[in-house]
């Protein structure tokens, strides 16, 4: 089912891209976009109302989470979140000697800012996975050395879906006193990231993949976790943030947070699974030659990834889009720069997987006849550009 204002015959598979706004969300957000609003810094009295609805949407997103609401640092996005965690730390630690541990798996918007810090005299270490994208924690356990600053993990990779065992590598930093990031961007919400509970000391969401609004994130910050402000100004956001709120969006991030925390952990992400395990079976039978990538059986419930080989995924999408679905090829940041995945290198794929690598990720307005005909199309197309690369080749 086409989500938004989409047309209704459109199949839309890309939630992992950009989750479209939840109607309910847009509805508190407008009358804080209509209506004179105050400043949440301002002394009157529509400053403090503008307060009131600021806090009352990080307690939301602090119960999202599992943390508490003083915790949380309202941001642009995950990309800042991220940064602010890795580079808050890094730089907080000051000029002694600075060790980070990271994955060979993650977001851009972790490995970018690591090698931005290796420029500058910081040590990074990034652990390998295997074949189904996993970290193993004793690998972590033998990468921590006493300058070890920071360990960014994240909870789930958005490309192959993998799950990582965040309570086993969260005990591993917790043994060693080491704090520990996560980037929960596309787990919050669907599988169980309970920060306290698990040890995270700093945790990354973003509003765009919880249906709420697009430019807004937040970094949970455990208490007595130290980090240097990357955005100075006026001192909003406890200091670490500086620059007038986008109260909207915030708002909109609270009620976003707490309508997938009562609604994904139990039904909703019940109901992607079994729509993903139909997808899953469909497909394989379908399509010779392909094969999923990433975990099995400890992955995101509404997450596939597979590889075709034979074909061009960029193909695959075209004539998938001209059909009236919408999908993807892997991480919508990573396809800006036209490379090779570096998570499906590091899963072992080979070249002519990672040239055929799709990406399909269910929502919230998903059903079993966008599944259908998935199954319906899908098979076709890639039956029709596997024999046109036969002909070609001869």
């Amino acid at each position: 089912m086409a989500p938004g204002g989409a047309p209704p015959d459109r199949v839309y598979l890309d939630y992992a891209g950009f989750a479209p706004v939840d109607p309910r969300v847009l509805a508190v957000m407008r009358p804080f976009l209509e209506a004179g609003i105050g400043n949440p810094s301002a002394r009157h009295s529509l400053g403090a109302e503008a307060r009131e609805s600021l806090e009352a949407a990080r307690a939301k997103v602090g119960r999202l989470v599992g943390g508490a609401a003083s915790g949380v640092i309202f941001t642009s996005g995950a990309t800042e979140a991220n940064n602010l965690a890795i580079r808050g730390v890094a730089v907080r630690a000051g000029d002694r000697s600075r060790h980070v541990v990271t994955s060979s798996i993650e977001h851009m918007s972790i490995l970018n800012p690591c090698r931005d810090l290796e420029k500058a005299g910081v040590s990074v270490t990034l652990l390998p996975v295997d074949g189904e994208g996993r970290v193993d924690p004793d690998e972590l356990r033998r990468a921590l050395r006493p300058d070890t600053v920071l360990v960014s993990i994240g909870a789930a990779n958005e490309e192959i879906g993998t799950v990582q065992p965040i309570a086993d590598l969260a005990r591993v930093t917790q043994a060693a006193k080491v704090p520990v990031h996560v980037d929960a961007v596309g787990a919050v919400g669907r599988v169980p990231v309970p920060a306290e509970t698990l040890g995270i000391d700093l945790l990354t969401l973003s509003g765009n993949d919880i249906y709420g609004p697009p430019g807004t994130g937040a970094l949970w910050v455990r208490p007595g976790v130290k980090l240097a402000a990357q955005i100075l100004g006026g001192g909003q956001e406890g200091g670490y943030r500086s620059g007038t709120e986008n109260l909207p969006a915030i708002v909109g991030l609270g009620v976003a947070a707490e309508l997938i925390r009562t609604e994904g952990h139990h039904g909703e992400s019940a109901r992607l699974a079994g729509l993903r395990d139909r997808l899953v079976a469909g497909l394989l039978a379908a399509v010779p030659d392909s094969r999923v990538t990433g975990s099995r059986s400890t992955r995101l419930p509404h997450h596939l990834s597979v590889v075709l080989r034979g074909v061009k995924a960029d193909s695959v999408l075209l004539d998938l889009d001209l059909s009236g679905v919408a999908a993807s090829s892997g991480s919508a940041c990573a396809s800006l720069t036209r490379t090779p995945s570096h998570v499906l290198r590091a899963i072992g794929c080979d070249p002519a997987e990672t040239e055929g690598s799709l990406c399909l990720t269910l929502g919230r307005w998903s059903t079993g006849a966008d599944v259908d005909a998935v199954l319906d199309r899908l098979p076709p197309i890639v039956a029709r550009l596997r024999a046109l690369a036969l002909t070609i080749s001869r």
